[in-house]
Order: C-alpha cells, then structure tokens, then sequence
C-alpha cells in the first residue's frame, strides 16, 4: 500500500499550471520545424521544437508523485489530458486531436504507476523508467494513430503525404512510411531531454520533500 500526502487547491493549481504551461507551449512549438541537419539527416523533415520541450510533462508528472503520490499526479495529468484534448480540437485535425489526446493519457498514467513502483529505487531510476516507458507508449499511440494507414480506416482523415514511401529518416535505406521516420526522430529526442532533464530532477529534490515511501501492510 502506498502511502500519499494531502495536496492543497494552491498546490495542486500549481502542478496543473505548470503541465498547462508545458502542453500549451509544446502545442505552439509544434508548429516550427528544427532547421538545419545531422549528416545526411535533414532535421527541417523530421522535427519540431515541440519534440523538444513535451518531454517536461514527465517532469511534471514525477515531481507531483514523488511529493504527493500518485493519486494527486493523476489529477494532474488528468487536466493536461484535457486541456491537450481542447488545444489539438482547435488547433489540428479530430484525428490529430484523438491521437495527442490517447497518447498523452495513457502515457502519463504509465508513468506514474511505473515512477510509483520504482520510487524506492536510486533517486534516477523512478524518472528516467517511467520516462522511458511512458515516451515509448506515448510515441507508437501517437504516431499510429494520427498517420499510419491502418487508423485511417478507423479515424478517417487519411495524410496521404505521411504514408508514402520514402528513405527511413529520410537518409537511409529501407523506405518506409514517412511517419515512422517522423516517431523515430521524436522518440530520439524524447529520450535525450529525459535524461538532461534528470538533472533538473535532482536539483528540485533538494526543495521538494518526497513523501512517504510506502506505508506499514
């Protein structure tokens, strides 16, 4: 049985601002591609700057569980699922807007059950499984389900240009949809910020007071 804290209103507008924050910026980043490249990989085809900064909904998430247990990191997530959900409806397409919404839910929720297993392992290991597992889920949901052809039959809306053929990564043989080079791309980045962000992690554990690990059976 896992022991929690009582999280305040103050506190929990806090948490909720702060995955706001997170979601709406990562929204708006989304719409501005990385220029430039990496050997013969165009990152301008691969990326956005949203890759980059979606990651720190994790943060968000593991800071809120790690201080008030994973009932009050659900709520959290919970309002992100919903304002992600009201920000893709109009902003992008409904099936975009069903793809981001299912990926973030699921994904975060991983990520605290995973953090909540883990929360008695080295200070690392709890954010950076959860992380991973969480940006993986989040990854393959989205991905499929906003531009493989299989949704489309489901979902409809049907991006011709993100299932045609072409180099994976847009460099290398074999060719494959294009979408499956845009999740590899977004995944590679994911991980890389999750781990940077381990260091953020343990410097706010210095003023974030973890709770209790687990209760007596």
């Amino acid at each position: 049985m896992t022991a929690t804290r009582r999280i305040s209103v103050g506190q929990l507008a806090i948490a909720v601002a702060a995955m706001a924050i997170v979601v709406v910026a990562s929204n708006f980043l989304v719409q501005f591609p990385v220029p430039g490249s990496l050997g013969p990989v165009s990152l301008t085809d691969l990326l956005t700057f949203g890759a980059f900064t979606y990651p720190a909904a994790f943060l968000v998430t593991d800071l809120t569980n790690r201080r008030f247990g994973p009932a009050a990191a659900r709520r959290v997530v919970v309002a992100g699922f919903v304002l992600a959900v009201a920000l893709s409806v109009w902003l992008a397409t409904p099936r975009i807007a069903i793809a981001s919404g299912t990926a973030f839910l699921v994904a975060q929720m991983l990520d605290v059950t995973v953090f909540d297993r883990l929360r008695r392992a080295a200070w690392w290991k709890a954010p950076f499984v959860s992380s991973l597992l969480g940006s993986v889920i989040d990854t393959l949901l989205f991905f499929s389900l906003a531009f493989s052809a299989a949704a489309a039959g489901v979902l409809g809306f049907d991006d011709a240009f993100a299932v045609e053929a072409a180099p994976l990564l847009g460099a290398f043989a074999p060719e494959v949809p294009r979408w499956i080079s845009w999740a590899l791309g977004d995944f590679c980045v994911k991980i890389l910020v999750a781990t940077a962000l381990l260091a953020p992690y343990r410097v706010l554990l210095a003023v974030v007071r973890s709770m209790p690990e687990k209760a007596p059976a």
